[in-house]
């Protein structure tokens, strides 16, 4: 129903930042609940933000609250995640998702995938 493909990923130094960017195309976009996922090397996939269609309602991990923004911008189709104040912990691939209604944290619930995009961030 819908393509994601993500961008912005790199090699930071810690407390660096860096945004990242799903840019979504397909037969769907009405009523997307977008979300960042991550998964680390050896680590099960976990949520990072999620965020409604209208914007009103975002959940974030305990982790990266404070120093990660969720954010879209419909009229380009596109879903950021802004990350500041990056810590070694950080470091993982990176996800965006897409499902239909509500926000969730559950990565069964998201039936769009991107490809995802590697977050490094040294010490």
């Amino acid at each position: 129903q819908v393509q994601l493909v993500e961008s912005g990923g790199g090699l930071v130094q810690a407390g660096g930042s860096l945004r990242l960017s799903c840019a979504a195309s397909g037969r769907t976009f009405i009523n997307l609940a977008m979300g960042w996922f991550r998964q680390a090397s050896g680590k099960e996939r976990e949520s990072v933000a999620v965020i409604s269609w209208s914007g009103g309602s975002t959940l974030y991990a305990d982790s990266v609250k404070g120093r990660f923004t969720i954010s879209r911008d419909n009229a380009k189709k596109t879903v950021y995640l802004q990350m500041n104040s990056l810590k070694p912990e950080d470091t993982a691939v990176y996800y965006c998702a897409a499902k239909l209604g509500l926000v969730s944290g559950r990565p069964a619930d998201f039936g769009s995938w991107g490809q995802g995009t590697q977050v490094t961030v040294s010490s």
